[in-house]
């Protein structure tokens, strides 16, 4: 009998078992983004306008990290706990087991690839002559933690769905409690300046991975072997085909930061602000509507083990009380953060450095209200692009996703700057983001429509 006790995902309230997991999820994932946010805002007070722009150019790089631990991780997560609910131990054990052999593999070739390409890389990127050799020293100490970085991305979700919640967050808060306190004293006791910030990520991260890593053998809900670590070509297509939508949007995420660099560079060469402005500031918006993703991302990373657990144990009740419960919860984190965007854009931009500028701040306040325009109905395309994953739909997540990146998103990008200049950036997202609600909106209603109604036995 492979479990004597039903698992809590099936049976515990609804209600409590979201908060339990969702709670340490929104923290890890929060304070998991503000690794970048507490550098950019250390150098912003410490380097200047240049070092900002500078993380903003090497952004990419984490963007990479994120795209491929978070497919390895969010696949794997849903197939075991696909499995787990329909009683495959074996096959749950294997799926997590791929995951984390893959994750260190890639690491390994990624750091390599960096290392050998990073100037091209950061001018690929968008990086102008002024930004470069600040990006360089950042980006190139910021490269030895990504096998750190990679492997915590993918090992949270999978430590979540072993009903270890508080030990994933704990990972992530410990490095960023690290971080925290290493950049100031890098960057204004030692004046490493971007060596400093990017040193104390670097260290911060290894830190969380660690933490994971050695909580492996300590799994409740199965025990591995030491073969279950190497990568297994079935077990890998399952990770990779449930979490092809994260890596979708994440890899996509990717492709719009480099064009939109490219685009500020070009039509801020044009403009009365220059180059280096619009870079530095889009950056900075970026990375605080990443606070805002992040909190939506743990709030349906918590879900997702309850969602997968339950339709794969065809308990099809829970499933559409989960979804209600997430989305109503994102509806409000959603609004909240709106009316913050919307209210307070220049005291929330002031925490990036105190520019004596007046056309810095002109141009970043107009740019945040704009771009995060339609913020308040984005949780429901984020949660639906990754609900469908987690119920072993993934192709419905990489449509919304693909639909929203790159069938949208980028060919605006390219074409609205060519009438209305740097303006053009500004309208693209919240174009992007209304068309890609509706969408998704659509989506839950066939899916719901076509969910039994009742539980199966």
């Amino acid at each position: 009998m492979s479990e004597k006790v039903e698992n809590p995902l099936g049976t515990k309230p609804l209600g409590r078992l979201l908060f339990s997991l969702a709670v340490p999820a929104i923290v890890a994932n929060v304070v998991n983004a503000l690794y970048n946010i507490v550098d950019q805002i250390f150098i912003g007070r410490g380097v200047g306008k240049l070092g900002n722009a500078a993380t903003s150019i090497s952004f990419p790089l984490t963007t990479v990290c994120l795209a491929l631990g978070l497919m390895i991780g969010l696949g794997a997560s849903s197939g075991f706990s696909l499995e787990l609910g329909r009683k495959n131990e074996e096959k749950a054990r294997k799926i997590a087991g791929t995951a984390f052999g893959s994750l260190l593999i890639c690491g390994v070739i990624i750091v390599i690839l960096v290392r050998l390409f990073l100037k091209p890389m950061l001018i690929f990127f968008g990086s102008t002559d002024n930004i470069l050799p600040y990006a360089e020293e950042y980006a190139g100490i910021t490269s030895f933690g990504i096998p750190f970085l990679l492997f915590s991305m993918g090992a949270n979700p999978l430590v979540r769905a072993d009903r270890a919640p508080i030990l994933s967050m704990m990972s992530i808060l410990v490095g960023s409690i690290v971080n925290t306190i290493l950049d100031p004293i890098f960057i204004f006791v030692y004046h490493w300046g971007m060596a400093g910030a990017a040193w104390a990520t670097v260290i911060g991260q290894v830190i969380g991975a660690i933490i994971l890593f050695a909580y492996i053998p300590k799994f409740k809900s199965v025990k591995f072997k030491l073969k279950d670590f190497i990568p297994g070509i079935k077990w890998l297509w399952v990770i990779l085909k449930l979490g092809f939508n994260s890596f979708i949007f994440q890899f996509s995420m990717l492709i719009v930061q480099i064009i939109m660099n490219n685009v500020l560079n070009t039509y801020g060469e044009k403009s009365i602000y220059g180059a280096d402005t619009p870079i530095a500031v889009a950056g900075i918006v970026t990375k605080i509507n990443v606070i805002f993703i992040s909190l939506i991302i743990g709030l349906i990373n918590g879900a997702q083990p309850i969602c997968g657990y339950n339709y794969g144990a065809k308990k099809y009740g829970r499933v559409r009380h989960t979804v209600r419960l997430f989305m109503t919860a994102a509806m409000i984190i959603s609004v909240e953060c709106w009316l913050a965007f919307e209210l307070f854009p220049k005291p929330i931009l002031m925490i990036f450095g105190s520019q004596e500028d007046a056309l810095y701040f002109e141009f970043a306040v107009r740019f945040m209200r704009i771009f995060l325009f339609f913020n308040f109905v984005n949780g429901i395309q984020i949660c639906s692009a990754t609900f469908f994953p987690s119920i072993g739909k993934a192709a419905k997540g990489a449509i919304l996703s693909f639909a929203k990146q790159v069938v949208l998103l980028i060919p605006l990008l390219l074409i609205l700057p060519v009438f209305m200049g740097l303006d053009g950036v500004m309208f693209a997202q919240p174009i992007t983001d209304l068309v890609t609600v509706i969408m998704s909106l659509l989506f839950l209603w066939h899916e719901f429509r076509h969910m039994p109604k009742t539980d199966e036995a």
